[in-house]
């Protein structure tokens, strides 16, 4: 394998790997382990249409969903099988230099080289909290990716500072997979239809435990969407997706999210508290970066416990002494925590 064969399959690296079946997971990023009953009960209903090929009337009913949970319209959204589509799709709008903001999740980065478009890293650093530095961003990118907030840094960027970096002729777009995992979704742009080439990219597998299923959506200018979409098949979403996405995006569901948020929030706060300095900035997502000694050896040693954390050496800029972890409720969490201390210990 060569060097560059080698640093492809690092980027293509995910938590899922990290974790396995008999381990206490808290390398993958989905907070349910299943959705929720009510929802599971909409896509059983589901089940009894897929003798029929998804119709236009379910793709629009989800997109009037999405449009009225923020604020768009319904020719503003594109539903995805996951956001991770949405990062496939970017190719399609063929830029001539693409920027993407690092430590961040690695998939646009993999979809756009695999395509040939050259690839600019821009390396934020923990000195200044992994604050996001529009000047270091080139100008002659015309197309910029970023993570807000970031995985796996946690940090939240402030929603003026990330639309700054729009302008004639770029297009911004702005993940926001853990959006909605942040009690009020405080620097959210998806309700912003003013930021000229702006796309943003949603996921409902986080909170609704849909990492299965694939469900997301983009958000932006319709003529954006149509040329993204372009290549796209026919159906090219089922219609359990086109369901989640529906249900998911109702008041009642919204409503239940922020509540998830804030739980989560306290639960973080907890974790926070619990393992000390070896956080490397304060989190706001739910989930956390550590930097420990020995990395790559204590994430082994929590393996042999039987407690899987995500390796953090394939984000761009981070070392093998970081590790994310997923932050669960304190009597979950507790496990990880006595864990760490005893093999930090015995360091």
């Amino acid at each position: 394998m060569t060097s560059q064969d080698s640093g492809r399959a690092l980027l293509r690296h995910h938590g899922d790997v990290d974790a396995a079946p008999g381990l206490a997971d808290f390398a993958v990023n989905v907070r349910l382990p299943a959705p929720p009953a009510w929802l599971r009960d909409r896509l059983v209903t589901a089940l009894d249409h897929l003798g029929s090929y998804p119709a236009a009337a379910a793709d629009e009913r989800a997109r009037e969903a999405v449009a009225a949970r923020h604020g768009r319209a319904a020719d503003e959204v594109l539903v995805l099988n996951g956001a991770a589509e949405g990062f496939a799709l970017l190719p399609n709008l063929h830029p001539c230099l693409a920027a993407v903001v690092h430590p961040s999740f690695t998939e646009p980065e993999v979809a756009l080289r695999d395509a040939g478009v050259p690839v600019h890293r821009v390396q934020l650093w923990p000195e200044d909290g992994y604050a996001l530095r529009p000047d270091l961003v080139p100008d002659e990118a015309d197309l910029v990716v970023l993570g807000n907030p970031t995985n796996p840094t946690s940090v939240l960027h402030p929603a003026e500072v990330v639309a700054s970096l729009s302008r004639p002729g770029r297009v911004l777009v702005v993940d926001e997979a853990f959006a909605d995992t942040i009690p009020g979704e405080p620097e959210s742009l998806a309700g912003r239809a003013d930021v000229p080439g702006l796309l943003v990219l949603r996921s409902l597998t986080k909170t609704w435990g849909l990492a299965g299923l694939r469900a997301g959506y983009l958000l932006g200018a319709p003529e954006l969407l149509a040329r993204l979409a372009l290549p796209r098949p026919q159906w090219p979403v089922g219609s359990l997706v086109l369901e989640a996405v529906t249900a998911c995006c109702e008041p009642d569901a919204v409503a239940e999210a922020e509540a998830l948020a804030r739980e989560a929030r306290e639960h973080t706060a907890h974790a926070v508290a619990q393992l000390g300095g070896l956080v490397v900035v304060p989190p706001d997502a739910p989930f956390v970066l550590l930097r420990v000694p020995e990395g790559e050896r204590v994430r082994q040693a929590l393996r042999d416990k039987g407690i899987a954390v995500r390796r953090g050496d394939t984000f761009p800029g981070l070392t093998p002494d970081h590790l994310r972890v997923a932050v669960r409720a304190p009597e979950e969490f507790a496990s990880l925590v006595d864990a760490l201390r005893v093999v930090l210990e015995d360091r």
